[in-house]
């Protein structure tokens, strides 16, 4: 499953909002989101997990009956998943999953709340289920999600925390790639388009007095990045929320991942290099390997030192493989093409994150990258297409090998675009998709999606899906469930 699809997700649900001292009718089993339980609200977003552990813990010793606890306790299980990685914690926590399920159905159903915080209980488990690619599993939880939120809606209309989750998942599973599918028909009823999700996440959004405005508008701007192909709006709609990266890693996290994604690097690297660390908060290794992109973009060889502190804090198997690979990238740019290698070959397997993927591959080649087309890319990804330009520029074609000249057509298109030469760009877009059709590289699958994207931009829906349509008839060995997710995101737009 596509990263930016599982970063929308994870966004959505834990920036969440609970009930405001919201009493159900039952008398034994109720909602108090009381002032006590916002302040372990507020010190779960600020992944100050054990603390906040410890005074759930507190509040059900007192409270046993509210219900409340056990929705705070989801996501705090799921922070500590989700940041570490740790299967093997995952075991250890999935009863605590069945016995929260359990005591959630006790709720008294008059209450919005109850199907609610079922539903975002199923969710966050679901979300797990996606990180440890399990992928039946992920979707029984979300059908599960999906079918309380759409009988919540139907119960109370004005509850509009529901139309927060139900636009998430409208949206996401309107850009659901035709290998996943299955999922969908053979086991569920979930059902939705991109613009259904943004309308829901709109009605959320009216009460800008809400205690949980800021939540949802981080999610809507999320939706923007990821499916709607709007960036930058992405980028102005969270710049205008009260974000405090400096002291919160999860708002370090959300603005230096707008900001690379907006080709604004210099500006993700002050943000990541200012990043909150030690205290009480939980680890958040994922921010030390941004940081580490963000310096190698600038062809900075220390960056590697982001990708080793990211390995060895890190207990999952995602992203591994590709810190590594960064880390013999690293070497490669100061010409020690000793270290590169023996740092290449301690890539395994790896998980099949895209990423990961493509650092084996590499592994499993016979020689590393051309220095040129991997300096060109790096900057590309940089936004810096000027000085990318130059290196494509200095390269001599005619002694590439036929996977390197392909990569440096497809470099080119990118650096192009990335200048606004859009004949240019698909040009060689064009080039890049003929060529490469066949091939494990994903460069062709890429062309495609990116010339879709362009004539997209351009008014050219009829051309947009064509492209697009050839973009989901490649399949690549690389990063194909992610290029199709955003193909068929694009078609939902253009259709």
């Amino acid at each position: 499953m596509n990263r930016g699809l599982i970063q929308l997700l994870l966004l959505g649900l834990f920036l969440f909002g609970l009930a405001q001292s919201v009493l159900a009718t039952n008398p034994e089993y109720y909602y108090d989101f009381s002032p006590r339980a916002e302040a372990i609200y507020q010190r779960v977003l600020r992944l100050e997990l054990k603390d906040a552990q410890a005074d759930i813990n507190a509040l059900r010793s007192t409270s046993p009956t509210n219900l409340v606890t056990y929705h705070l306790e989801s996501y705090l299980d799921f922070f500590r998943l989700y940041l570490s990685g740790n299967e093997r914690l995952d075991t250890e926590l999935e009863a605590r999953f069945a016995k929260r399920i359990s005591q959630l159905e006790l709720g008294d159903v008059r209450s919005p709340y109850h199907r609610y915080a079922l539903a975002e209980a199923r969710l966050h488990r679901s979300l797990i289920h996606l990180r440890f690619e399990r992928h039946l599993a992920a979707f029984r939880e979300l059908n599960k999600a999906n079918k309380l939120l759409r009988d919540n809606v139907q119960e109370f209309p004005d509850f509009l925390l529901t139309y927060k989750d139900l636009g998430l998942l409208h949206a996401a599973i309107g850009s659901i790639p035709p290998q996943y599918k299955w999922g969908v028909t053979l086991i569920s009823s979930l059902n939705g388009t991109i613009a259904e999700g943004r309308k829901e996440l709109a009605l959320a959004l009216r009460d800008r007095e809400s205690p949980f405005y800021l939540e949802t508008a981080v999610l809507s701007a999320f939706l923007e990045l990821h499916l709607a192909d709007a960036p930058a709006r992405a980028w102005q709609q969270v710049n205008a929320l009260d974000l405090r990266p400096r002291t919160n890693a999860l708002h370090c996290f959300i603005l230096a991942n707008l900001a690379m994604h907006n080709g604004k690097n210099e500006v993700a690297l002050q943000i990541l290099e200012a990043q909150p660390r030690g205290g009480a908060a939980a680890d958040f290794p994922y921010l030390d390997f941004m940081l580490g992109l963000a310096k190698l973009r600038n062809l900075n060889p220390k960056a590697r030192v982001h990708f080793q502190s990211f390995n060895l804090r890190y207990a999952g198997r995602h992203f591994k493989e590709e810190a590594r690979q960064k880390i013999a990238w690293s070497y490669l740019l100061e010409g020690n093409t000793a270290a590169y290698q023996q740092t290449i070959d301690a890539i395994g397997g790896g998980s099949r994150s895209g990423g990961d993927e493509n650092a084996a591959r590499e592994a499993a080649g016979s020689r590393p990258p051309h220095l040129g087309l991997l300096r060109a890319r790096l900057l590309f990804d940089g936004n810096y297409c000027t000085r990318a330009r130059a290196q494509l520029d200095a390269i001599a074609v005619a002694s590439l090998s036929p996977e390197e000249h392909l990569e440096y057509l497809y470099r080119t298109g990118r650096v192009l675009e990335g200048l606004k030469d859009y004949p240019g760009a698909l040009s060689f877009y064009q080039r890049t998709v003929q060529m490469g059709r066949h091939q494990p590289a994903f460069y062709a699958c890429k062309s495609a999606l990116q010339a879709g994207l362009i004539e997209e931009e351009r008014g050219n829906r009829e051309r947009a899906r064509a492209y697009f349509n050839d973009c989901l008839s490649i399949s690549p060995a690389e990063y194909r469930a992610g290029l199709h997710l955003l193909a068929k995101a694009g078609l939902n737009r253009v259709s």
